[in-house]
């Protein structure tokens, strides 16, 4: 009976992990003031659907896109970024400006980076949580901590099943009823993280359940067939939504460390 410890400290840690994630999710889902879609969906910007989507980095590759096919901004399949015109429009574009910095050209991934810490950028999300439309900090944290300490209860499941199996003695049926025993938390554990993947969508770190509404009518309109619908397309899904083979690339390049040089390699 050595093995019923472990089974119990399984059982703690499955139930202490699922219990923080459904918590987690009920306060994320408790921000919502029941705007419609319909009613706000025409005032909804580009920039609000890349936040609400994909949070501050999601707005500042937005940014970038739109600038490039504007011609303001270079992305380089190379992952260099070059200011064409130094003067932004907005503060969003003028943040992306000044992460790339004064010298007009830097790696895109810093400069990504710094424009999505950019105070702009910021004060966008803090409007959108005054709003009822995107998740307070507390409650985007809450769900992403959430979901980690589920599969880490998943795997002291599967570590403290195996301990008790390898406890000696006991006859062959005993190890089988231990292993069904502990198969209980486990499936537990992986069934609370199979609705979570369901039920949390992609963008619910970050849009509350009237966001969600918002960018689910918004996600249904775009369809890369013009400039508006195709930068939409690229606010909701990301880069991943871009046409061009150049920009794909520059966005998904990567260097080693310690080989940024500053080298045209725009």
């Amino acid at each position: 009976m050595f093995w019923v410890p472990l089974l119990l400290l399984a059982w703690i840690a499955a139930g202490a992990a699922c219990t923080r994630l459904c918590l987690a999710a009920v306060r994320a889902a408790a921000v919502d003031p029941g705007a419609e879609p319909d009613a706000r969906a025409p005032g909804l910007t580009l920039y609000e659907a890349a936040f609400l989507s994909g949070g501050p980095r999601r707005v500042a590759d937005l940014t970038m896109v739109s600038m490039a096919r504007q011609r303001r901004l270079l992305l380089a399949g190379t992952g260099w970024v070059t200011v064409i015109d130094p003067h932004g429009r907005d503060a969003i574009e003028r943040s992306v400006i000044g992460a790339i910095g004064p010298e007009g050209q830097r790696r895109i991934a810093p400069a990504r980076d710094a424009a999505a810490s950019a105070e702009a950028v910021g004060s966008l999300g803090e409007r959108l949580v005054g709003a009822g439309l995107a998740v307070p900090v507390d409650g985007r944290d809450g769900i992403a901590a959430g979901v980690l300490g589920v599969r880490y209860a998943a795997c002291a499941v599967l570590a403290l099943g195996s301990t008790a199996l390898l406890l000696p003695g006991g006859p062959d049926l005993a190890r089988g009823l231990v292993a069904l025993w502990f198969t209980l938390p486990l499936v537990l554990t992986l069934g609370c993280l199979a609705i979570a993947r369901v039920e949390i969508h992609p963008y619910a770190r970050w849009a509350s359940p009237a966001g969600q509404r918002l960018l689910g009518s918004l996600a249904r309109r775009a369809r890369p067939c013009d400039d508006r619908t195709y930068l939409t397309s690229v606010a909701v899904r990301g880069v991943r939504a871009v046409r061009d083979p150049e920009l794909r690339a520059a966005f998904g390049h990567r260097e080693p460390a310690g080989r940024e040089r500053h080298a045209g390699g725009a």
